[in-house]
């Protein structure tokens, strides 16, 4: 989910929104953020040498993430988009009481949202198996558990969509989804990678209702 309620920060010397993920799927957030802001600049970086962060241990994403804010805060950034589940949940609040004087947007899966509009369905969170066993997520699942929920950590599909060999996906997608088919109604793309994916999901799933998130 993302919570994109951004206004133009004046920060001195600092122009830029930045926003960064484990590769592509940050465009995904990219084009809703400039949707709602068309006239800021903008820098993505998109870590495909280190992609997918959700295999990571916890320090080693601290470090990527730390790395790649002081590269967005040289670029005279006043604000960072972190566009990628698993670094929200394991760098959020390590960077935002780091860097106290920027301002950090975080994403987290969308799962309120099943619970403010289809709490009575069956729901599938597809997310790297780091959010999954992330805190910060399983805060958010105890909260709103809608105690229909299957999770499924969808390991290696963020590299599948990086190499963008569609029937590599396909074959993925049929092997770990088709006992769900008519099991689930909602769908969470708990990574940013996912909803590039979301008429393949569909396929294999058939008609459901996604939840990636929220602008």
């Amino acid at each position: 989910m993302v919570d994109i309620k951004l206004e133009s920060v004046n920060t001195l010397n600092k122009n830029k929104i930045g926003i960064f993920d484990s590769g592509i799927g940050g465009v995904t957030v990219l084009k809703e953020i400039v949707k709602l802001l068309p006239n800021e600049e903008y820098i993505y970086y998109s870590d495909s040498k280190n992609n997918p962060y959700g295999d990571k241990k916890d320090d080693e994403i601290k470090l990527i993430c730390e790395k790649i804010t002081n590269h967005l805060l040289e670029k005279n950034c006043k604000i960072i988009v972190i566009a990628c589940n698993t670094a929200s949940a394991k760098c959020a609040n390590y960077l935002r009481e780091k860097y106290r004087d920027i301002m950090f947007v975080a994403i987290e899966p969308a799962y309120k949202m099943v619970y403010d509009y289809a709490y009575e369905n069956p729901t599938l969170v597809m997310a790297t198996k780091g959010t999954i066993e992330s805190e910060r997520f399983n805060l958010l699942l105890k909260k709103y558990d809608n105690h229909k929920t299957y999770l499924l950590p969808c390991v290696g599909l963020a590299n599948l969509i990086e190499e963008g060999d569609n029937e590599k996906i396909v074959s993925y997608l049929q092997e770990n989804l088709r006992k769900y088919k008519g099991n689930v109604k909602n769908v969470v793309l708990g990574c940013t990678h996912y909803p590039l994916v979301q008429s393949q999901i569909r396929d294999v799933l058939g008609e459901v209702t996604f939840f990636n998130r929220c602008v």
